[in-house]
């Protein structure tokens, strides 16, 4: 049986989370949106998905160890579920529906000596995970990151469905 496409099922989900994450790395680095904390917990499930998704992608290309490739596949849908679930959680408490986490915030680190603490009290952000600091189409950076997880998700069960599918005899 080929496995041409879950392998491209995959690589499509490499790529599209690929892309997201260098979007959120681009908002904050060159955009110079700082993150709050919840934020960057969102960005752990393309950190974990992204090479599982490579492994499983590597062994669908070889056709070999289906059971690993399938149980790898799963591992990277409810990591992307995860994912989700985080962005839908936050944006939740951004549009005020249940109250978000108390203890959120971002910024940057201590400072390293007494006498550049009241510099960096001036310059430091805290972020609230609360509070929305960009909307596009009404959706922040959380709600688009439930979109794009949800997304990723459904496309590692689209590859694990394809590939367990058999061949007519």
């Amino acid at each position: 049986m080929t496995q041409g496409r879950p392998l491209a099922l995959v690589v499509l989900l490499i790529a599209g989370g690929l892309a997201t994450i260098a979007t959120a790395w681009g908002y904050q680095l060159i955009g110079g949106y700082v993150p709050c904390a919840l934020c960057l917990e969102q960005r752990i499930p393309y950190y974990v998905g992204l090479p599982l998704a490579a492994l499983a992608a590597l062994l669908l290309w070889q056709d070999a160890a289906a059971f690993t490739r399938n149980l790898l596949l799963l591992a990277v849908a409810a990591v992307f579920a995860y994912g989700a679930g985080l962005g839908i959680y936050q944006s939740g408490a951004e549009w005020g529906f249940w109250p978000g986490p108390t203890d959120c915030g971002g910024g940057s680190t201590a400072p390293v000596s007494a006498a550049n603490m009241l510099n960096a009290l001036r310059e430091t952000r805290v972020v609230s995970c609360t509070e929305a600091s960009w909307r596009m189409f009404g959706l922040s950076f959380a709600g688009w990151n439930a979109v794009a997880s949800s997304g990723l998700a459904l496309l590692a069960l689209a590859a694990l469905w394809t590939s367990r599918r058999r061949a007519p005899i």
